[in-house]
């Protein structure tokens, strides 16, 4: 039970009884192999004594090791084992270290030409103890993607070098860019851990990863492509955690949160959730699916693919290889009793029709549609060949969403606006607005995450007769939003609030504002 000091970097290593008073209690730390193994988690220093987290059922004959090895008294909490977990996962994959662990030493010479043939035998990326370079950099590159809350990793191959670019709040920014020699190894590596033919070079490909890192579960989309300096690969990063978000935390106002509430209340009927990719749509979904997942129904999903796990719902993955589309896989479901339907998306006319019919016998459909605003998945319908009074009896309400990259509260800067903003967003001459400064706790850049922008139609009897009769956008939208915001509006309420810039406010608003 013994902490060699082999196990880990030397900087992550605990300290000796001198060197930890010198040392700030986040460098002072426990190799992560011990620390999961026994169970044990170093929380911090107060009144010369360290404070260790014991989870549950673990040995307390660790914390003799750990007083051993520190020279100094403990103090001890006890944690059960999903507290344990958290822990566990904020003290080393959200750290700076993280990455490091991971990666080990990136050298990026001539030993990164030897692509390790065995998978790593630990499948938690910071208890992995290969010491291959290509297994080293990769883990290291998702590790720090991880910990800086990265949705996606871009492995670009060019004639001039192989660069790694990761998008961060919706923005892409380069972070690596290694010789181009590199390339087929490192593409490799990662089709060899998403199970993907690493001899097909002229297709592309499709594949997943499951990884830990720190207890914190990560689920990995691997696309491979071809290009002509090599196969471009790009990794979506999936935190299983965000299954687990509610209505309440998704940004929405009061009365937005109101209105998809009651909608998922009825008992049938279609709710459509629009917006382009990546603005969160399956994740407003998720959270709908939560709230009406109280064991009293059977909810099941068609999706492609299934982006996170959640019991008590049958999710079921499209296969078009196998013929299982999204309206084979409806048509299907439908046959399994289901009080509530999620589609991952509305593509065809046919999914649409079967959708229609779910939900005049009885059933509850939640689905998405790719359209700019919520008025659009109205029209987008009709283009599929939807009779108008089936739509206008089925539809409940439709929800369209952006997100915008936030402020970092620690450094934004309040300044007026000036004329040509106050113009365009109209507010009044001198509105105080904030603009992003950049610190540390946001890498410089002033914005730290990204916050929901909602606007959302309920279908009333006027709307629903509108809808009958034929009526274009602007009638039904002029209706809609008399009393409610639209996505405009409520972006500019963001930047009142303090919480975006005039700059994102724009890129939400520019199609209504030239509509103008």
């Amino acid at each position: 039970m013994k902490i060699a000091r082999g196990e880990a970097p030397e900087e992550a290593l605990l300290a000796s009884a001198d060197e930890a008073d010198a040392v700030p209690v986040l460098v002072v730390n426990i190799p992560y192999g011990f620390a999961r193994k026994f169970g044990v988690v170093l929380l911090g220093k107060d009144d010369g004594r360290f404070a260790v987290a014991l989870r549950d059922g673990s040995d307390p004959r660790a914390l003799l090791e750990i007083r051993r090895w520190l020279g100094q008294p403990l103090a001890v909490e006890t944690a059960d084992a999903d507290a344990f977990d958290r822990l566990l996962s904020e003290r080393y994959a959200m750290d700076g270290q993280a990455a490091a662990m991971a990666a080990g030493s990136l050298g990026l010479g001539d030993e990164l030409d030897m692509l390790a043939t065995d998978l790593p035998t630990a499948d938690d990326l910071l208890d992995s103890a290969d010491d291959a370079p290509a297994i080293r950099l990769i883990n290291g590159i998702i590790a720090e993607a991880a910990r800086q809350g990265v949705s996606d990793i871009h492995i670009e191959p060019y004639e001039t070098g192989l660069v790694v670019r990761m998008r961060v709040d919706g923005v892409l920014r380069e972070t690596l860019r290694m010789p181009a020699h590199v390339a087929p190894v490192v593409v490799s590596r990662i089709k060899v851990m998403a199970r993907l033919d690493i001899a097909e070079r002229r297709l592309p490909q499709d594949g997943r990863i499951g990884l830990t890192l720190g207890g914190k579960l990560l689920d990995v989309r691997v696309s491979t492509l071809p290009s002509r300096a090599g196969e471009r690969v790009v990794l979506r990063i999936l935190d299983k955690e965000n299954a687990g978000i509610t209505l309440d935390v998704l940004g929405m106002t009061a009365d937005t949160n109101a209105l998809l509430r009651e909608a998922l209340s009825e008992p049938n009927g279609i709710i459509l959730v629009t917006g382009p990719t990546g603005s969160g749509k399956t994740t407003t979904l998720y959270a709908g699916l939560r709230l009406l997942n109280d064991g009293t129904r059977n909810i099941l999903t068609v999706e492609d693919p299934v982006e996170y796990a959640m019991d008590g719902v049958g999710q079921t993955q499209v296969n078009a290889k196998v013929g299982l589309t999204f309206a084979a896989g409806l048509r299907a479901i439908l046959r399994q009793d289901p009080d509530v339907v999620m589609v991952g998306e509305i593509r065809d006319r046919e999914t649409a029709e079967i959708a229609v019919q779910a939900s005049l016998t009885g059933h509850l459909v939640l689905s998405t549609v790719h359209t700019n605003d919520a008025v659009g998945a109205i029209t987008r319908m009709r283009d599929m060949r939807i009779e108008p009074f089936l739509l206008a009896s089925t539809l409940r309400a439709v929800v369209a969403q952006r997100l915008v990259r936030r402020l970092c509260p620690s450094c934004r800067r309040p300044v007026q606006a000036s004329g040509s903003v106050s113009s365009l967003l109209g507010f009044d001459p001198g509105t105080v607005i904030y603009e992003p400064v950049g610190c540390e706790d946001c890498n410089g850049t002033g914005f730290k995450g990204r916050i929901g922008v909602f606007e959302a139609i309920r279908i009333d009897d006027t709307i629903r007769r509108l809808i009958n009769d034929g009526g274009d956008e602007a009638i039904i939208a002029r209706h809609a939003f008399l009393n409610a915001p639209n996505l405009g509006s409520a972006a500019r309420k963001l930047v009142r609030e303090g919480l975006t810039t005039p700059e994102e406010a724009v890129r939400i608003s520019r199609r209504e504002a030239s509509d103008a």
